[in-house]
């Protein structure tokens, strides 16, 4: 098993909240999303990491440093970070053509170990993570199932779309080697056409479209966890769903 982490975005919506900072350098009872990421893949037995950077990448680089020589973590950088996120999961390529299992992870996520432990634990080879506890509205990701199959997957779901529930994505999956190569070729059609500000979920959708039966997904609902975008993501995360990791962790 291998794992991509997607670290190369600006944060612009956080405004004067990261400092300037990467999102995945925000610190958590003074430990940076980063090195909990890190922290449990290598706990999962994930010694293959990268973690494709892009803006402030030399911080980056350096938070990895402090984390010695016990995490083997390599980077590549992403030169057009402010473009679409295909770009960053193309920048993952050598790893996704690999033929190897793949967890693939959006960094700016602080949640409770059970969900990253779901992907690892899971029976299915492609596998997305579900909370069917959100607000709707434009920002989230939504994955809609009818039945048992995923039926769509991205934030703005057509109204004539007939489906069962939604849930929202977590940014975590599990890919087989089969469809972390179709994964590459997908993000070289957009970028060959130019289409380099499509965001990385976009690629996911084309192969759930194109082969619905080969993806599932895993339902984590009632465990915590946050995405941070905004300046409220952050007071959130730290007056709330940490103290709800730690109590969860507890029972």
């Amino acid at each position: 098993m291998r794992a991509i982490i997607l670290a190369a975005g600006v944060g612009q919506r956080l405004g004067e909240t990261s400092g300037g900072r990467p999102k995945c350098l925000l610190e958590f009872d003074g430990i940076s999303l980063l090195r909990r990421h890190i922290t449990l893949l290598v706990k999962q037995g994930v010694t293959d990491i990268l973690v494709v950077s892009g803006y402030r990448h030399d911080e980056i680089k350096t938070e990895l440093d402090r984390l010695g020589d016990d995490f083997d973590v390599e980077t590549e950088y992403n030169p057009e970070y402010e473009s679409g996120s295909v770009i960053s999961l193309w920048t993952a390529r050598k790893i996704l053509a690999s033929g190897d299992d793949i967890i693939l992870m959006d960094a700016d996520v602080l949640y409770h170990p059970g969900i990253l432990q779901t992907l690892f634990d899971t029976r299915h080879r492609n596998c997305f993570l579900l909370d069917r506890d959100f607000e709707d509205g434009d920002e989230p990701v939504k994955i809609c199932v009818r039945g048992h199959s995923i039926v769509d997957f991205r934030k703005h779901i057509d109204k004539q779309m007939r489906f069962d529930f939604q849930g929202e994505s977590v940014g975590f999956f599990r890919f087989d080697g089969e469809t972390g190569r179709r994964l590459v070729q997908r993000c070289s059609d957009y970028i060959n056409k130019g289409q380099k500000e499509t965001p990385y979920e976009e690629v996911i959708r084309d192969l759930l479209l194109q082969t619905p039966d080969a993806f599932h997904y895993e339902d984590i609902s009632g465990l915590a966890w946050i995405e941070i975008d905004f300046p409220d993501d952050v007071v959130r995360a730290q007056n709330e769903i940490l103290k709800l990791i730690k109590q969860q962790q507890v029972k």
